[in-house]
């Protein structure tokens, strides 16, 4: 279950902690990937220079995977760009962006009313094993902080609605005034702010750009290849897109979070060893 990718890290050291929100932790969005790419193939279905609706799938569904865990908003720019090189006059970036939320909301908004109303335990509509994760490094001492592409009055709600908001020194999402925030401007915000040298901040994300976003400062990186729809298992796709980004470590979901913790705390000593070895 704990695919150790990267063996050469500093163990031990660790402080501060951030996690991705949708597929990391919450799957209240599962499935919004159904929504965002039929949505952007019927737009581009609509340019007089398109392709076959099988060959506009592919590419989408291709450009889409790949940017998980941006904002939502460079996607939509993505979306004007590939209508105007197909002759197409695309409208604003926030005008698809409104759609897609419209669109996604109904697909979600009874999971949300169902874990308010207590319908649903949190708990179901988390990837396993997050809580106690967030749990283990609570009792370390290691400040935590969650980051997500969704926008923010969302991931505050949702992770509201999942009971999560006490275990975050932070929670941070989209904004419409976009350029103000990133998981890359946050990361080296908690970097410079605390004074961490790279092995003293981990993150944990399924998207490639939190991956590759934590390891451009010297951070731990823990992918989780989440299969969001069975709750369970590993997500080969994810898996192989996430070592790519750089992950040390591949997890599908955090069932052994006390192994996982254990080990990037260096608890069995293992590290020490090595280095006396060395």
């Amino acid at each position: 279950m704990i695919e150790i990718i990267n063996p050469n890290i500093e163990r031990g050291r660790i402080r501060h902690a951030l996690f991705d929100f949708d597929g990391t932790l919450s799957l209240i969005r599962e499935g919004w990937q159904r929504v965002m790419i039929p949505m952007m193939v019927e737009w581009l279905m609509e340019t007089p220079q398109h392709e076959s609706e099988d060959e506009l799938g592919h590419a989408v569904s291709d450009y889409v995977t790949r940017s998980t865990g941006i904002q939502s908003i460079y996607q939509m720019i993505h979306l004007t760009e590939m209508i105007a090189r197909r002759g197409g006059q695309p409208l604003e970036p926030l005008v698809y962006k409104q759609k897609y939320i419209h669109c996604l909301w109904q697909r979600i908004k009874e999971r949300v009313a169902m874990l308010k109303s207590g319908a649903i335990a949190p708990d179901d509509m988390m990837v396993p094993g997050g809580r106690i994760i967030l749990d283990e490094l609570r009792c370390r001492g290691v400040r935590c902080y969650l980051a997500s592409g969704t926008d923010e009055p969302y991931v505050l709600d949702e992770a509201g609605a999942l009971k999560l908001a006490p275990y975050f020194a932070g929670i941070y999402g989209a904004r419409d005034d976009y350029k103000s925030f990133s998981k890359k401007i946050l990361i080296d915000h908690i970097i410079s702010e605390n004074r961490l040298s790279g092995p003293e901040f981990v993150v944990f994300g399924d998207g490639f750009v939190e991956i590759e976003d934590g390891k451009s400062v010297g951070g731990i990186a823990v992918g989780v290849a989440s299969d969001e729809a069975t709750r369970s298992g590993v997500n080969q796709w994810k898996r192989n897109r996430l070592i790519q980004a750089g992950a040390d470590i591949i997890v599908p979901d955090f069932r052994d979070s006390t192994d996982l913790v254990a080990y990037l705390f260096d608890e069995d000593g293992s590290a020490d060893r090595q280095n006396k070895q060395g």
